[in-house]
């Protein structure tokens, strides 16, 4: 009897949404098929499945142990999050007796949940460090190497928007006087409000701000989206910022005042915020900031959390969570709409290959999630900086040394 070969083998995941993408959360059941395709008939001793999830961090840093002597450091950490393992065909066993024989065509079901036994992470992809899911098959034929497969899936970790925390305006207010030589000019006066903390992909955030420019230089207000991440091995810590989305106002002269009665940043794409996982931690801040010539800046920085449960329709809020979104905003004079926008949905914001586009509100917020997937994993990689890259340029002389400035 002449034996088959094995034309294709992979991994095929029942998605449960509409795009095509292998997305699940804590308590969802991963399901799908190993599918293989043979010329003829073929022999298998057994098929094996094994699922996992790992957060893995890992950098390296060098060490100077005498003027001749150097070596590295290696600073890893592991979370295992997901652990199963099933045999869809045989069982285990050292002989080479075949188990079952397959012909044509044969997709082997699997299903398995995910635990909500502890909070998740999100998969996620940084410089130093990781959170992946995937699921790796194996067939095993007589006196033949094993097959081997592997297909990823993404695991998110739900965060919804819709508490108290982070429906929660944040503000600020800072001063800055500067001075060179004997002389000292007026101050600058920073303060700046958001709604609320928690927002999602594909929404804009309304910057509510006041820039006073006392001083005799020009500045321009400007404002940031920042990600810091952040890993955690053997007792070491290793921080990464990088820029998200910035905006930039108008140069404000000498003597003069902005305001910003809702200036719009819009998120892009982005990885959720990772908040409990023990070894990687990935957060966002909003920057709002005075550039300020040959000075530092000033600036405010104002915490951001990125979820995936975006916000409810305004008419299903309590009036507690009403109440705070349309509070007036004493310190600048202003009052917000009674009822603002609601954030545009991922299905509509984003599209394969394209960048966000105008759209309204989508009802299902579970399902909001999927369609900005694909849109997150076709951004490029994004540029790490190990100096934290907050906005400042470096001072001048006498403002370093504040003992030649009589004012201070």
């Amino acid at each position: 009897m002449v034996l088959g070969k094995v034309k294709s083998f992979f991994v095929s995941y029942d998605c449960l949404n509409d795009s095509n993408v292998p997305v699940f959360a804590s308590g969802d059941c991963v399901s799908g098929r190993v599918v293989v395709e043979v010329t003829g008939d073929i022999r298998v001793k057994s098929l094996h499945i094994h699922a996992k999830g790992l957060a893995k961090v890992r950098w390296t840093e060098s060490r100077n142990a005498g003027s001749n002597t150097a070596y590295t450091q290696n600073y890893t950490e592991e979370v295992e999050y997901l652990n199963y393992r099933d045999i869809l065909i045989g069982h285990d066993r050292d002989d080479d007796n075949p188990d079952e024989g397959i012909t044509n065509i044969f997709g082997y079901f699997f299903c398995f949940i995910i635990l909500q036994t502890f909070p998740l992470a999100t998969s996620f992809e940084g410089k130093h460090g990781s959170v992946r899911y995937w699921l790796k098959a194996e067939l095993h034929r007589p006196w033949l190497l094993p097959m081997k497969v592997k297909k990823e899936f993404t695991v998110f970790e739900h965060i919804d928007i819709n508490t108290p925390l982070l429906l929660s305006p944040q503000a600020g207010t800072k001063e800055k006087t500067l001075c060179c030589w004997f002389c000292t000019s007026g101050p600058i006066s920073l303060s700046a409000k958001i709604e609320r903390k928690g927002y999602t992909p594909g929404e804009s955030i309304q910057i509510f701000a006041e820039i006073e420019n006392c001083s005799s230089r020009v500045v321009v207000p400007k404002a940031a989206i920042y990600q810091t991440q952040t890993f955690y091995a053997k007792g070491k810590v290793k921080e990464i910022k990088q820029l998200v989305a910035n905006l930039r106002g108008d140069a404000l002269p000498s003597g003069k005042t902005d305001t910003w009665n809702g200036k719009m940043l819009k998120i892009p794409p982005v990885s959720p915020s990772i908040l409990d996982c023990s070894i990687i931690r990935v957060e966002y801040s909003l920057m709002v900031y005075v550039d300020i010539p040959r000075a530092i800046n000033l600036s405010l920085s104002l915490p951001l959390v990125i979820g995936t449960i975006p916000l409810h329709p305004f008419g299903s809020r309590t009036s507690s969570i009403s109440s705070q979104c349309s509070m007036t905003m004493n310190w600048l004079g202003i009052t917000l709409p009674e009822r603002p926008e609601a954030p545009p949905s991922y299905s509509e914001v984003v599209r394969e290959g394209q960048g966000p586009i105008e759209s309204a509100v989508q009802e299902d917020p579970e399902g909001v999630l999927y369609s900005y997937i694909q849109e997150f994993r076709l951004q490029p990689p994004p540029l790490y900086s190990e100096i934290d890259p907050n906005p400042e340029h470096s001072c001048c002389p006498v403002e370093q040394r504040p003992d030649l400035c009589p004012s201070r």
